[in-house]
């Protein structure tokens, strides 16, 4: 029975560059849940004078085809200005691989929406967005759908899980219907601050747990 993927792949899945983490890193951005099968955490370490990746290093906790993106990505986009990295697609990692399965194609585009949410995390904490818009609820609503229960592996949007959000001077409140003593309290905690608290008016986040 032949081989579905390419020698590349193989090579990249066996022997992955750039896995790892980055101590003090500029980013880091967790995408997709091992619950649904493939998730990926990736840090960047960005030059704050030339705005240009000096070091991306990503762990994955998924398939062979989720260890070879994230391998060739990686590779792809170090050495690249902040702004070049905003327009790597998954296509790119895709041919860069020489082709992926059909049905694998998700993990390609699980890695590239984890570079996509790493650097505009970057670009908003350092004042490089152009366009400052107000952090409304649906803007919020928008970046928790990116953090994941991983009991359920559901988003924290679609499960249901966000009680209220305030916004007030600054100041923004997420209350979630969820336990504090909920087993992964700490690590959805952890994900909605890293997705909030660098928004250029928000001064504050508080994550409350009312389950």
């Amino acid at each position: 029975m032949p081989v579905p993927y390419t020698k590349l792949v193989i090579e990249h899945f066996k022997h992955p560059h750039n896995v790892g983490k980055i101590k003090n890193a500029d980013v880091k951005v967790t995408e997709g849940s091992p619950a649904c099968g493939d998730m990926l955490t990736l840090y960047l370490k960005v030059d704050p004078e030339t705005h240009r990746i000096e070091d991306i290093k990503f762990q994955s906790f998924g398939c062979a085809s989720n260890i070879a993106t994230g391998s060739i990505l990686t590779d792809i986009v170090k050495g690249k200005k902040i702004e070049e990295a905003a327009k790597i697609t998954w296509k790119d990692a895709v041919e860069a691989l020489g082709g992926l399965p059909t049905v694998k194609i998700h993990c390609s585009v699980l890695a590239a929406d984890a570079l996509h949410s790493a650097v505009e995390i970057y670009m908003e904490k350092e004042g490089l967005v152009k366009k400052k818009t107000p952090t409304t609820k649906e803007i919020v609503m928008s970046k928790l759908s990116h953090v994941v229960d991983p009991l359920t592996g559901i988003d924290v949007v679609r499960s249901g899980l966000i009680k209220t959000i305030h916004i007030k001077d600054g100041a923004l409140t997420v209350i979630l219907d969820l336990p504090k003593d909920h087993q992964f309290a700490k690590n959805i905690e952890e994900e909605i601050l890293e997705r909030l608290e660098h928004l250029w008016d928000v001064t504050e986040v508080k994550v409350i747990f009312e389950g």
